[in-house]
């Protein structure tokens, strides 16, 4: 029998199917043997656990087609370009259909970043531990607060923007948004972070929109990051599919919101205080039928810490609904007390139907049955806010499979990194 040190070791080595002496296009993940494999994730390594590990030589295990960010500049190569901020190094990628991946090294920077291109790329940042969130290195700081109409859009308060130009990206204002020009192309089909935290630190409350990261016209796929702020905190625009798995995520008002498609999976969504809901979803009209919303399965929705728990007991709302096409459901997650008795509440005039705030199998001292049959009134109507889904009902919602379309409304997940899809 192997020791648990020498399969640990062989697992690493055979989660590097590549080395920067192969062909680009050899840039995929070989087959584990069944000891690599772990209980929840499914494997122990990933495909750029030996890239992302520091050494000496932090490209040593790297794709051929990596480039390094060293704030330093201490190394450089004639076999990768080195750049000393991850902007340089994204938009020093060339315009083709290539993948390429850009590592990072361990750090602080204090940088907006925004990704236009289409075709494939992957960011990865430094770290002993790809597997486990608490021990990123790599920590993004930038963004700032759209506040007293500092700015003519929320769109340039984010720390990170995936979309293929400003317009795509723009929020615009109202239960509908921005009118996105027709014709405005698709972004990126396949982005990729792992193991990178993103901070808008502009106020340590809520003050106006303040975005840690926005995704519209684009796929991405972050994985093992931490997204912080207190305000509309993630944002999906139209178009945008956003696929969260082993994240941090912390807010205060409405710090889930969009018209895009969000699947939030084996995550910890962190309250630092009540305000407006956890998801303020929009929702968008098409000739075919969507699936856009927010989806929030086998997580954990609890207060950011216990000093302020004791403060926001039954406070906290599950969402409000901005238009009447909003759309979020809550799947195998558990709440802690600071979830308020009726979980959804009402938000101005906006009648109900056919918007869906719904949970199903949720638990914890947030979960109140009693309470979510509570009526409210809105728009002059007792209605009873959350809807409480049966199997069958959240069956069309239970995967990502289930609710991830491209922009002609066929299934779209080739984009999802196989090794962190749960089911």
């Amino acid at each position: 029998m192997l020791s648990k040190a020498y399969l640990s070791s062989l697992c690493l080595l055979l989660a590097v199917p590549f080395s920067r002496t192969l062909p680009v296009d050899l840039e995929t993940r070989t087959t584990l043997p069944a000891g690599c494999y772990g209980k929840r994730t499914g494997i122990h390594f990933t495909t750029y656990s030996a890239c992302q590990i520091p050494s000496a030589d932090p490209m040593a295990h790297c794709p051929q087609s990596a480039v390094l960010v060293d704030p330093s500049m201490t190394h450089i190569s004639s076999d990768y370009p080195t750049y000393p901020t991850i902007q340089q190094a994204i938009d020093s990628i060339p315009n083709n259909n290539r993948r390429y991946t850009i590592l990072v090294m361990a750090g602080t920077y204090h940088e907006q970043l925004n990704v236009t291109r289409a075709a494939p790329l992957s960011i990865i940042g430094q770290t002993y531990d790809p597997l486990d969130h608490s021990k990123n290195l790599v920590t993004v700081i930038g963004g700032t607060a759209n506040y007293g109409g500092r700015y003519t859009d929320n769109a340039f308060s984010s720390t990170l923007t995936v979309a293929p130009n400003l317009n795509a990206s723009l929020t615009g204002s109202g239960p509908t948004g921005f009118a996105v020009p027709e014709g405005t192309p698709f972004g990126n089909i396949d982005f990729r972070v792992y193991n990178i935290d993103f901070r808008n630190t502009e106020f340590d409350f809520s003050n106006g929109p303040a975005l840690a990261i926005s995704v519209s016209r684009a796929n991405a796929g972050l994985y093992y990051c931490g997204f912080y702020s207190y305000q509309d905190t993630v944002y999906v625009g139209k178009l945008g599919n956003a696929y969260f798995f082993q994240n941090e995520i912390a807010g205060q008002t409405d710090f889930l919101y969009g018209f895009g498609t969000a699947y939030i999976s084996n995550s910890k969504l962190l309250m630092r205080s009540c305000g407006g809901g956890v998801t303020a979803w929009k929702g968008t009209n098409t000739t075919f039928e969507n699936k856009y919303g927010v989806y929030i399965a086998s997580s954990d929705l609890v207060a950011a810490n216990s000093t302020i728990a004791a403060t926001m007991k039954g406070k906290c709302a599950l969402g409000r609904p901005w238009n009447n096409l909003h759309r979020s459901i809550f799947m195998d997650t558990y709440m802690d007390a600071s979830i308020r008795p009726v979980g959804y509440i009402t938000w101005s005039a906006i009648p109900i139907p056919p918007a869906l705030l719904g949970e199903y199998g949720t638990y914890g001292p947030g979960w109140d049955p009693v309470g979510r049959n509570t009526t409210q009134n809105q728009a002059g109507v007792p209605t009873v806010m959350t809807t409480q889904l049966t199997d069958a009902q959240v069956k069309k919602f239970r995967k990502p499979e289930d609710v991830f379309i491209t922009d002609q409304g066929k299934k779209n997940v080739d984009w999802i990194d196989e090794q962190f899809y749960a089911w």
